[in-house]
């Protein structure tokens, strides 16, 4: 197989380090919620700091196949039943010099949905994604380039750190450091026992260290023992997940493992959710213009077929319909809110039951309550830009909201801690309040939402940090030309928001656009977890 060589950028430190990132989905191609955005994003980023990264994935049907370059030969993939074969294709992520291998197998990839049609998984979603965590090592030999980490994300590629700690053996890629990143621990692999066979690996891995999980197979608890280090998308989370409240069954394998966890909050791609330059918005605004803000937010209303009325609050709710991501309580409170003079957008998709209930709510008040479904990313831009205020129930965003002070003016957003319909409507009426009251207070959160620097330029030295600590973890030694081995275990990202008394916990922001980093000026309402 033959492929050009990747170059580690400008300035890039000799040699460069080299990161494989292996997952399921990547934005623009191939994206179900916030796994997809990180891939399209992280990378590009870690390129800029001089990284040789490179990303692995599934071709997919629905993809543009004519903007990748087919290579030259057949990827052998060692499968349970012998081997299963691939074609690879290079393409590059939008706006960069980043390569993206794609694993092209029809019988595998070349279907209508990325894991299945909602709420449903392909029932072979085992063994395709085998095949993806599998043949992405596969995939580095042949051509001729040994990462230095393996940065695996979420169940599909739960494989990853495992496959290098046993098949790898003894071989170069049993160097390479992993680094296993948890987006939603909510789908963790979970198989029958009988399915360890299709991994390709022995009965002996079937054990309370690696797969064995309360009589199942659980694909993401042997990553949490096999990887070198361990991620998730915030500090606050990185906590939660330790606890038996949040850790889906696994929070004591994360306590046990605590050390070498670490929160990094996810960053927001600058280039896309720029307010001054999105190609999907009705009319563009920055920090120091807002006068597009208001004519997003009217464009917005005609769109949801709402009143066009300037002087009522627009409520925003862009999510994957989830019970993990708060909806169910938003829907417990949705009559509470819609009593108030407020309008509400809701654009998502996932359970049918919460698609079902959210549209025929929305067809009752029809004049004040829109419902979307399913998600579409240029809508999603339209309601970021348009909207007033932001409900977010979980989350890394709570790692970057300011709660707001009523007697000063300051803060960002919205912050409330229990997780329940009670406290999201109080919150959000205290949002509401706001605007009706305290009207002078909206426009300078805005805007320093707007200023705030959330890219994902802090994030990827946050995680060239976490590599560096992790090669030298693995190796026994610091990556040549390093000038320091952090310690892979660390504080959560970033300063934790200030508490304000009655604040609640979970978000409201004030929204309005992005500029470095989704400055959307919308105040968020959001969720903090006590303690």
């Amino acid at each position: 197989m033959t492929a050009r060589p990747a170059d580690g950028g400008p300035g890039s430190p000799s040699p460069s380090l080299k990161v494989l990132v292996v997952a399921s989905e990547c934005s623009p191609w191939a994206k179900t919620g916030g796994l997809g955005e990180v891939i399209g994003a992280l990378p590009k980023a870690l390129h800029k700091l001089g990284c040789d990264v490179r990303v692995a994935m599934p071709l997919y049907a629905g993809m543009p196949w004519h903007q990748f370059e087919p290579l030259d030969g057949v990827l052998s993939v060692p499968m349970w039943f012998g081997m299963a074969h691939a074609g690879i294709r290079l393409g590059r992520l939008p706006g960069s010099e980043v390569p993206v291998y794609c694993l092209e197998h029809h019988r595998y990839f070349d279907r209508p949905y990325v894991y299945g049609p909602p709420p449903d998984a392909y029932p072979d979603n085992l063994e395709r994604f085998t095949f993806l965590s599998r043949g992405a090592l596969e995939l580095t030999k042949a051509l001729g380039w040994i990462p230095d980490v393996i940065h695996a994300h979420d169940w599909q590629t739960a494989l990853v750190p495992v496959y290098v700690d046993s098949v790898e053996w003894a071989q170069p890629l049993h160097g390479s450091a992993t680094v296993y990143t948890i987006h939603n621990l909510a789908h963790q692999g979970v198989e029958d026992p009988g399915a360890m066979f299709i991994t390709g690996l022995g009965q002996e891995h079937y054990n309370s260290r690696e797969f064995e999980h309360f009589g199942t197979l659980n694909l993401t608890k042997a990553a949490l023992y096999r990887s070198t280090a361990l991620t998730t998308v915030s500090g606050n989370y990185a906590q939660e997940i330790q606890t038996p409240g949040y850790g889906c069954g696994l929070d004591g394998v994360l306590a046990e493992r605590g050390e070498v966890l670490r929160g990094i909050v996810n960053g927001i791609d600058a280039e896309e959710w720029n307010p001054a330059t999105d190609r999907y918005l009705p009319a563009r605004f920055d920090g120091g213009n807002l006068s597009g803000k208001a004519a997003c937010k009217a464009a917005l209303q005609r769109e949801a077929k709402l009143p066009v009325r300037p002087d009522i609050p627009v409520l925003a709710l862009v999510t994957r319909l989830a019970p993990q991501k708060g909806v169910d309580v938003f829907a417990r409170a949705l009559d509470r809110i819609l009593a108030w003079d407020v309008q509400l957008v809701v654009l998502g998709s996932g359970d049918p039951e919460a698609e079902r209930y959210f549209t025929e709510r929305a067809r009752a008040h029809s004049d004040r309550f829109c419902a979307w479904f399913p998600f579409d990313d240029a809508r999603a831009h339209r309601i970021q830009a348009g909207a007033d205020f932001f409900v977010r129930a979980t989350g890394g965003l709570v790692d970057t909201v300011a709660n707001y002070d009523q007697g000063s003016g300051g803060g960002t957003g919205f912050v409330f801690h229990d997780l329940n319909p009670a406290s999201l409507g109080d919150t959000i009426g205290w949002a509401v309040s706001t605007w009706y009251d305290r009207p002078e207070h909206i426009d300078p959160m805005r805007r320093r939402a707007m200023l705030e620097d959330h890219s994902w330029d802090r994030s990827a030295r946050e995680y060239v940090e976490l590599y560096l600590a992790a090669y030298a973890r693995r190796r026994g030694q610091a990556f040549p030309g390093a000038s320091a081995t952090p310690a892979v275990e660390g504080p959560p990202a970033g300063p934790r928001p200030a508490r304000v008394r009655g604040s609640g916990d979970r978000v409201a922001r004030a929204q309005g656009g992005s500029r470095r980093a989704r400055r959307h000026p919308t105040p968020r309402v959001v969720r903090r977890p006590q303690g």
